[in-house]
């Protein structure tokens, strides 16, 4: 199976500007393609994956890889699907994080200087500097408000209070003038991305047609959603982050282990790359081959991002907490430290934020409220519980919060 039919039957195509040229490059590794990813965080995340695994798969097809990182536009912010305005970051912020998504993209795409070697482009490289008349004689001239005003990636923030600034208006220029510019500087003849980005890939084939009278081309790929519509990505403490100072090996293994049984065969179809014959045979799994769906998911996944030997490890510490055990190395843990300490000892809400089961302290509280916390199996719902730090001692205490998130905390 060749890949343009491998990525439709795998469930990722959602909207292409042209069908039959969109195969025959991408089947015939005659494809440069990029993939925009703004640093607005010093980690990808799972959001990111799947365009992470689409340029796997397009690489090992022969086609190349663009990453463009959006050292320029960062400083602006996507509006799509916002309805808020993003926070302004400086400069040496956005290229400290652009650098820290090579590292991780690296895992998934191999750089060089070969036909099919990926390259990391940076557009702050025309953005940062740019004559503001005369991009808007080269490019404004050629955008129709109206029709912008009717694209998808501005009903949010036209529909808030405050509306839609022209700040974020722009994003849609300048990622058309992107296109432009890697089409005419590295013969990029295609974008992926996201299916909300629909509107902002077409206003660069559009560019690139009324300035160069040439044929570009976009696909979008299927947004990672649940069963309920929502995007998958968040837990209760946070986006589940690649980089495993920010989300664990662990935490990551165990994220993709409790997803829904209605999303867990999706998933598997969507991102992992075991074979389809074999994926196939599981549709009609169910019961508990659901559980060993999920195992496979999430072994899969973690060894995609962190390796084989970090996914063995998340894999037994997983097996031993649900058995009963909890003593293996491998369950997360979270060590007290001074400053946690008031008056010498340590509040619940502390042990809850401060080892990541909470995004908040306010989150950790409400835990407790719940009922949905417990220190070794015991159920605790006193918001102002404190313990003697020595308590956690040794092999110290397992702290869970809800069915599925734990941490073995020491002092």
């Amino acid at each position: 199976m060749q890949i343009f039919e491998e990525l439709k039957a795998r469930g990722l195509l959602a909207q292409l500007t042209d069908e039959d040229e969109i195969r025959d490059l991408v089947n015939n590794g005659k494809a440069t393609f990029y993939i925009g990813f703004d640093p607005t965080a010093d980690s990808l995340h799972v959001g990111h994956f799947m365009a992470l695994c689409l340029m796997k798969r397009l690489q090992l097809a022969g086609n190349k890889p663009i990453a463009l990182v959006g050292g320029g536009t960062g400083m602006i912010g996507d509006p799509s699907g916002r309805t808020d305005m993003r926070s302004m970051m400086t400069n040496e912020t956005i290229d400290a994080n652009c650098e820290a998504f090579r590292r991780q993209m690296e895992r998934f795409i191999s750089f060089g200087d070969g036909d099919s070697d990926a390259i990391m482009v940076n557009n702050a490289d025309w953005l940062r500097n740019m004559n503001f008349m005369e991009f808007m004689r080269e490019v404004g001239v050629h955008f129709n408000v109206a029709n912008m005003l009717r694209a998808r990636a501005y009903e949010n923030r036209m529909a808030r209070e405050g509306g839609l600034t022209f700040f974020e208006m722009s994003y849609m220029l300048l990622q058309g003038y992107d296109f432009f510019r890697l089409y005419e500087d590295y013969g990029c003849n295609m974008q992926f991305g996201g299916d909300d980005q629909w509107s902002n890939m077409l206003a660069g084939t559009d560019l690139i047609r009324k300035k160069l009278s040439k044929d570009a081309y976009a696909m979008t790929i299927t947004l990672l959603t649940k069963k309920d519509g929502t995007k998958m990505g968040k837990t209760s403490g946070g986006a589940v982050w690649l980089d495993p100072n920010k989300t664990s090996p662990f935490d990551f293994y165990q994220y993709w282990r409790n997803v829904d049984d209605a999303d867990v065969l999706r998933c598997i179809r969507m991102l992992t790359f075991l074979p389809l014959e074999e994926i196939d045979k599981m549709d009609s799994w169910e019961g508990e081959q659901l559980n060993e769906a999920k195992e496979i998911l999430a072994t899969e996944l973690t060894t995609l991002v962190h390796g084989e030997e970090e996914a063995k490890k998340a894999k037994e510490g997983a097996k031993s907490l649900f058995g009963g055990g909890a003593s293996s190395g491998n369950i997360p843990t979270y060590e007290i430290k001074d400053e946690d300490l008031r008056d010498g000892r340590i509040d619940l809400i502390t042990i809850i934020h401060a080892s990541g089961l909470a995004g908040t302290r306010s989150d950790a509280r409400r835990a407790i409220e719940q009922g949905g916390v417990s220190v070794d199996d015991e159920k605790v719902t006193d918001v102002k519980k404190t313990y003697d730090p020595a308590e956690f001692a040794g092999e110290g205490r397992i702290v869970k919060k809800g069915k599925k998130n734990f941490r073995r905390v020491k002092r």
